[in-house]
């Protein structure tokens, strides 16, 4: 079965699911360049063997030097439920040390989230906020805004991956965005602050993604300036 690819973050751990065989040739240069895509913006790295029935030493040898290369930028590659046939390989190979591995992918993503939580803690934070949508710019968008603003923020496009987040954490704000797909946003909300209940929890309209930015920039900061007096 030939490679095929799904990618997706949560905080800011990105995560890469693996379906079929990686192999040299096109299957490990997709790969790769999944690994560069995702680098662009993130260190933390999360892949998914779950599906994966072939992998050679080509494709070996670039998880290993993609793992060095995140661990140099204060990051990291780990695995997740890698079959039997990666696990032996990684035992064999004495890789086991430099490519961690996890039962389930969330158990590995939620190994960085709770390092970070543990470092994190240590240092004065500003109001820890959740950002839940499904679209990735509107994420990086109200992230970004909030961040320059003294708050601590973490987003996912993924219901399911806010509520590891909130595993790993706990938080001031849960903001859902006009986009939860299957879900609306008031289940998402009842839900998620559910396992959050001290978090205040707010709602972005449905034109907020249609707005001029600066307006919905003012408005967003608006929002967290009313709710917290």
């Amino acid at each position: 079965m030939l490679l095929s690819l799904k990618s997706r973050f949560v905080g800011d751990v990105y995560i890469i699911q693996c379906i079929g065989r990686v192999v040299l040739g096109e299957e490990v240069k997709a790969l790769e360049a999944a690994f560069e895509a995702g680098g662009r913006e993130f260190t933390k790295f999360v892949l998914d063997l779950g599906e994966v029935n072939r992998l050679d030493s080509i494709a070996m040898g670039l998880l290993v030097r993609y793992a060095d290369r995140m661990e140099k930028h204060g990051g990291g590659l780990r695995l997740a439920a890698p079959p039997p046939f990666v696990t032996t390989l990684l035992n064999m190979t004495k890789l086991s040390s430099l490519l961690q591995s996890y039962p389930t992918e969330e158990e590995a993503v939620l190994s960085f989230l709770k390092q970070v939580s543990t470092q994190e803690a240590q240092e004065k934070r500003g109001p820890r906020v959740i950002v839940i949508d499904e679209s990735a710019d509107l994420c990086v968008f109200v992230r970004s805004v909030l961040e320059q603003h003294g708050y601590d923020v973490k987003s996912t496009c993924s219901f399911r991956d806010a509520r590891i987040l909130l595993q790993a954490d706990s938080v001031d704000y849960i903001l859902v965005g006009p986009g939860t797909p299957q879900l609306s946003s008031e289940m998402v909300l009842k839900s998620l602050t559910a396992l959050a209940p001290k978090a205040t929890a707010l709602r972005l309209d449905a034109d907020f993604k249609i707005r001029d930015a600066r307006e919905a920039t003012d408005a967003l900061l608006q929002m967290f300036r009313t709710s917290g007096s």
